[in-house]
Order: structure tokens, then C-alpha cells, then sequence
């Protein structure tokens, strides 16, 4: 079972995990997004301590398989990066095999680009009114906005790119493909019309 809610640019999510298995979460970031994790198991016995053999192993990788985050055997965790590439970066939760198997509940919460900033913090360290927290936020998600657009036409540039090479050997692989079927065409033409003469039919 997952419950998700999704943005465009934040997601939070509880989600079941079962002893023994792992799963993974992917957010599409760009290079030089901020991105902030923050994660921990649910108690299932609510007022009494967490049983001893909660656990998690957490592991964030970007695209290329550069390592971000790891955490072993932890009930909680966050992490904070600034993306050094663009591409799908995954988190990947693991729960060690117990006897019985039990199944864990997973509290997920993931933030990416403007999303991601602790305007709170932001208000207290400059010492400012709400009209201008409002007024930089505002500021910031148009930036994070006209950033994301540049991001989205790259990319179509990109699949364009691949569209056309992909036609391109498609159409030599056809041309090829005639080719080879003419060619085997006309070797049996050759080996019946041979075989007629053989007979003395022709």
C-alpha cells in the first residue's frame, strides 16, 4: 500500500515495505536543483519505543550511480544535496530479513528546487516582513520556473536528437532489410531455374 501527494516539485509519501525487500524512489532533478529527504519509520505501537528491529538501510544515488546519501540499520534520516548532474536520482529503502517477516511503514517526504528552501529560517536570518518573505518567494519560484522551462527544452531537444537518429537507422536497417530479402529472391530464382535445366524442363 502507498499513499502519495505529488507536486511538481515535492512529494510526500507513506508507504509499506516488507521485511527482506527494498524499494526505490526516483525524482527527475537538474543539475544544480537543491534537493532535501527526510524519512523514518512509523511506530506501530503508538506511546511505547520503537521495537528494536525497526530498522532501515537508505541509499541515494544520482544517474551515474554517484553515492549521496547512506544510512544503516536507523529508524530516521534526512539528507540535502545540490544536484551535480541531471538525470533520475533514486532512493532506495531496504528492511533486513526477520523471522516472522514483518512489515514496516515508511514515512517519506522528498523536496526538490524551489520546494526545497526553509523560508522560515530564510525570515529569521534576514530579519524581515512577511510582505517581503512573500515578495522572495515569489521571486524564487519565477527563477525556478524560467530554470525549469530552459531544463523541459533541453530535453525535448535531446528525445528530438534521438527521434531522428533512431529514424535515420531505422530507415537504413529497412533499406537493408530489402536488400537481403531481394538478394535471397533472386539466389532461389537462380537455384530453381537451375534445377528446371537440370531436369531439362526449360
Amino acid at each position: 500500500i502507498m499513499a502519495v501527494c505529488m507536486w511538481k516539485v515535492a512529494s510526500c509519501m507513506r508507504f509499506d515495505l516488507e521485511s527482506g525487500r527494498s524499494k526505490c524512489i526516483t525524482e527527475d532533478i537538474k543539475m544544480n536543483a537543491m534537493t532535501v529527504g527526510k524519512y523514518s519509520l512509523v511506530n506501530p505501537n503508538e506511546g511505547y519505543p520503537m521495537p528494536d528491529d525497526h530498522k532501515l538501510t537508505v541509499k541515494v544515488n544520482s544517474p551515474q550511480g554517484h553515492n549521496y546519501h547512506h544510512s544503516d540499520h536507523v529508524e530516521s534520516g534526512n539528507f540535502a544535496f545540490a544536484a551535480a548532474e541531471s538525470g533520475d536520482y533514486s532512493t532506495c529503502f531496504y528492511v533486513a530479513e526477520l523471522r516472522p517477516p514483518r512489515t514496516m511503514v515508511i514515512d517519506f517526504n522528498w523536496r526538490t528546487g524551489f520546494a526545497a528552501k526553509d523560508w522560515s529560517s530564510v525570515a529569521k536570518k534576514g530579519n524581515i516582513e512577511a510582505m517581503e518573505v512573500e515578495l522572495k518567494k515569489l521571486l524564487d519560484k519565477i527563477a525556478s520556473i524560467h530554470e525549469e522551462m530552459f531544463y523541459l527544452r533541453e530535453r525535448e531537444e535531446e528525445m528530438q536528437k534521438l527521434n531522428r537518429s533512431t529514424n535515420s537507422k531505422m530507415g537504413t536497417f529497412s533499406f537493408l532489410s530489402l536488400l537481403i530479402c531481394l538478394s535471397v529472391a533472386g539466389l532461389q530464382f537462380w537455384h530453381l531455374k537451375s534445377f528446371f535445366e537440370r531436369k531439362k524442363l526449360l
